[in-house]
């Protein structure tokens, strides 16, 4: 199934394959065996439709954008990011073995802190429609029990983009819980390659607080440029 996506979503895929050597020096990423499940046989939605809904609702964001504008994507994009992704598992993840170190309501602060940065990156990257398309190409089983969506974003005139998606079973849905570019550049690896470090190297109200300057620096953009 072929859907189409905005442009200025490959400047993500740029910035984020341009690190690909701190990638390499991080392990991939794994789901914990004490956070993982089975799949269950009465799942009810599959791999392949969880993303292929993904797509289909930023296209509809990416179509609107402007008229939405930053403020409105956001708004957009919270229920569809929340539907498709464990951004809990993956806030936990990106901390390294400094998660377990974290007080619950460090955890919890950690949690909103990261889903709304994801959720302000989209929309900041998301601003409008200029012909690339997605393509859902098929599903592969990997490690304890997951699933790696595997699809390509075709570009006009260009090369096509490799955009794969880790997905595990809860309570009967599918969740993303990590985004694979040019097919093995782990975004979880690289956000765990920063952010870890900076929670070692300068604390945990630094580290928020950092991550609270890149949302306000997106959102001042995003409202600028509409």
């Amino acid at each position: 199934m072929r859907t189409r996506l905005n442009g200025l979503a490959i400047t993500i895929l740029a910035a984020l394959c341009a690190q690909a050597s701190i990638a390499q020096e991080v392990a991939a990423v794994a789901p914990s065996s004490e956070s993982i499940e089975s799949p269950a046989d009465d799942a009810t939605s599959s791999p392949e439709a969880t993303i292929e809904v993904f797509h289909t609702g930023l296209l509809a964001i990416m179509k609107d954008a402007k008229k939405l504008g930053f403020q409105g994507r956001i708004d957009k994009l919270t229920p569809l990011m929340d539907e498709t992704f464990d951004l809990d598992f993956m806030a936990s993840k990106t901390v390294g073995r400094h998660w377990r170190k974290l007080s619950e309501d460090e955890k919890l602060r950690w949690e909103k802190t990261f889903t709304r940065f994801t959720t302000a990156n989209y929309a900041g990257r998301f601003t409008g429609f200029t012909g690339e398309e997605f393509v859902t190409l098929g599903v592969e089983d990997a490690a304890k029990g997951t699933r790696v969506v595997l699809t390509k974003i075709v570009i006009p005139s260009e090369e096509d983009v490799q955009l794969n998606y880790r997905v595990i079973e809860r309570n009967g849905e599918w969740k993303v819980i990590d985004v694979y570019l040019n097919g093995t550049v782990s975004e979880l690896a690289l956000r765990r390659s920063e952010y870890s470090s900076a929670l070692k190297r300068e604390g945990f109200d630094e580290l928020v607080a950092s991550v609270e300057t890149k949302i306000e620096d997106l959102k001042s953009k995003g409202l600028a440029e509409g």
